[in-house]
């Protein structure tokens, strides 16, 4: 009796002990767990700070990014209105070649037109048509200059009655010194000019070398022409020789065949 007893006390002392490192176990066990909860979060909110940090980074290298390619953006842009600028400077220049060839090409057509007769009508009568077609005058008058008076005196008009346009003797006036001097005469504002017969808008003598033989008045300008061009300029030069060369061949050739008709003439008339 008294050994179950002891069997039995030794056997509840060590369900006892057992019990109790179970229970010491499962209490380090819990303690441990928590440690590994807690470590666990700790890595959790680490990781989350990285993340963010990460976050943060690559929205700055996204951002860089985003500037550079604004900048390229720019850059093309600036190339592309470079490349229009030369492109509108390239057909600025073609257009200016193109006027040029047409100024070139109306220069020609009227030199050669000028020395393509040697009738003295026709000769004025192309003078006429270059001053309207190719200057765009609507009112001039041409004036011939006779040697033996000193008088200029209008031989054809144009927008004007010759009777209306007095003779004028060499150096008096704008016209005379004009003719006088050799130099072309250009009012400082045409938009401005009020018609006057002695003093026109523009004067320009016509010369062989230094011989004047006559001078070409204009007092107005068609509507559609509002300055003068420098191709107007170039005709103006081109007048004062080249219309006075062809004047003067025309004259020439006028007189002689007019004597020649003469002596033979007087040939025809000793003969019969």
């Amino acid at each position: 009796m008294i050994e179950e007893e002891t069997g039995l006390r030794g056997r509840a002392e060590e369900f006892l002990q057992a019990f109790k490192k179970g229970t010491e176990f499962t209490h380090d066990l819990l303690k441990e767990n928590e440690r590994l909860r807690f470590r666990l979060l700790e890595m959790e909110n680490s990781l989350a700070g990285h993340a963010v940090q990460g976050d943060g980074e690559q929205n700055h290298a996204l951002l860089n990014r985003i500037k550079e390619l604004e900048q390229e953006k720019q850059d093309i842009l600036n190339r592309i209105q470079k490349v229009e600028d030369e492109n509108q400077d390239f057909a600025n220049r073609y257009i200016e070649i193109e006027a040029e060839n047409n100024n070139l090409a109306n220069l020609y057509i009227a030199s050669y037109q000028l020395h393509s007769t040697l009738d003295f009508r026709e000769v004025l009568q192309i003078i006429m048509e270059i001053v309207i077609n190719l200057i765009g005058a609507e009112e001039f008058s041409l004036m011939l200059l006779d040697e033996k008076t000193g008088v200029l005196s209008a031989v054809a008009c144009e927008g004007l009655d010759r009777e209306d346009i007095p003779p004028v003797k060499l150096g008096s006036g704008l016209i005379g010194q004009t003719l006088l001097s050799g130099e072309s005469y250009f009012a400082d504002d045409i938009e401005t000019y009020n018609r006057d017969i002695l003093s026109p808008m523009v004067c320009v003598p016509l010369k062989i070398k230094e011989h004047v033989i006559g001078v070409l008045a204009i007092y107005k300008l068609l509507v559609q022409k509002e300055r003068f061009a420098q191709v107007d300029y170039e005709l103006f030069t081109l007048l004062a020789g080249h219309a006075a060369t062809a004047i003067f061949g025309a004259r020439l050739y006028s007189d002689s065949e007019r004597r020649l008709s003469t002596i033979q003439g007087f040939i025809d008339l000793l003969t019969k």
